[in-house]
């Protein structure tokens, strides 16, 4: 178990992710590129549980593997699916013209699920991050 670098991975790096994402009223910023920083939230929270429990997280983007990692003894309080949805994400966001435009509540259901992630990693992390 490496609780630090866990806590590094979900205390920096997924919450600043998801800060991004909530950066919704910043003028000339593109949905895309904050539903791209929502699965990156989620991702590397799933990374942080992952490191946690003594793994080495999978040099990987795919969320739904990264979420098959995840041991089955970790409850999970969120749809697996709408978080391997956000996978599509990584790419959106950098190569325009392929997609139809992200709208509001696409936009949103990804913030959602996004914070569902962070949430249930700091859950699974209790104890281990600093006050």
């Amino acid at each position: 178990m490496r609780p630090e670098v866990a806590a590094r991975w979900l205390a920096y790096y997924a919450e600043s992710d998801l800060a991004v994402a909530r950066g919704v009223d910043r003028p000339g910023v593109l949905a895309e590129t904050l539903c791209f920083h929502a699965r990156q939230a989620a991702e590397k929270a799933i990374k942080a549980v992952l490191v946690a429990g003594g793994a080495e997280p999978p040099r990987t983007h795919d969320l739904e593997m990264l979420l098959a990692a995840v041991p089955g003894d970790v409850p999970m309080g969120f749809d697996r699916l709408s978080v391997a949805a956000l996978t599509a994400f990584a790419v959106a966001s950098r190569y325009p013209g392929d997609d139809e435009p992200v709208d509001a509540d696409e936009y949103a259901t990804a913030l959602a699920v996004a914070v569902a992630v962070v949430a249930w990693a700091r859950h699974a992390l209790t104890g281990l991050l600093p006050e």
